[in-house]
């Protein structure tokens, strides 16, 4: 069931899509080597709760941490840890969401640790955030959910890259994930037809080379790539207007 989204409750969402960014532009300047996973965590979870939030992935059907920090060959949900220290020429996306006032801002980044890294890598991250753009230009009312997911895969498949198949975007308000599931893939079908109020991420994670991924069996949530090779993902909030649409996740 997709949830058509109110005034009342698009402001909210607004609200919360503001401080997600707010608190991803926050971040980035720890972003850094010798900086432990946990210490970003932490200092995400004191600036949400300064600013009257908390975090929603935080016990999220047991996830145990305050943010997801996912480094290098780990696609997503990377829990953040005392022992993991970024060094010079890794990459990292941070994922957060904080939930103010019942509702959900959702936003993630890929951010380069330090001053040198891999162009190959480089590269990927670039194309991975372009990638994500190009899907949301496809929102519009009339438009469909697979006109987003073959917008993103007509641009990252000729590069060369995997695009997760088994992990989606996805419906956000009140509830962490909602209707409609968005897939950064191409489909060979007609999925949900788009329609003002609607509001929904967007968010590709992609490979270095396959799209397979691995659960993990020791913590039940990190997954990494198949292959070992580096993986990015960015994340956006969209809410779906009359005439097109509004990052809710942007940073000013």
């Amino acid at each position: 069931m997709i949830f058509i989204k109110n005034k009342s409750e698009i402001e909210k969402m607004r609200a919360a899509g503001k401080l997600a960014a707010k608190l991803l532009d926050y971040i980035s300047s720890y972003v850094k080597p010798g900086v432990s996973t946990l210490e970003i965590n932490d200092l995400c979870e004191e600036f949400t709760r300064k600013h009257g939030a908390k975090s929603a992935p935080l016990g999220y059907k047991g996830f145990p941490k305050s943010v997801c920090t996912s480094v290098n060959q780990v696609v997503c949900h990377g829990i953040p840890k005392a022992t993991e220290v970024l060094k010079e020429g890794d990459i990292i996306n941070v994922d957060v969401t904080p939930l103010l006032d019942g509702y959900h801002g959702d936003s993630s980044r890929t951010f380069l640790v330090g001053a040198k890294t891999d162009p190959t890598v480089e590269t990927l991250v670039r194309d991975t955030e372009r990638a994500m753009y190009i899907g949301i230009e496809q929102i519009r009312p009339g438009n469909r959910v697979n006109d987003i997911s073959n917008a993103i895969d007509d641009f990252l498949t000729p590069k060369g890259y995997g695009i997760v198949r088994d992990l989606m975007g996805h419906g956000i308000g009140r509830g962490f994930h909602e209707d409609p599931q968005v897939p950064h893939f191409r489909q060979n079908r007609k999925l949900a037809k788009l329609e003002p109020g609607m509001i929904f991420t967007v968010e590709p994670m992609v490979n270095l080379g396959t799209w397979q991924v691995n659960f993990s069996k020791e913590d039940h949530w990190t997954v990494t790539t198949k292959d070992g090779k580096w993986s990015a993902q960015f994340e956006h909030t969209v809410l779906v207007t009359e005439k097109g649409y509004e990052i809710l996740t942007i940073s000013d």
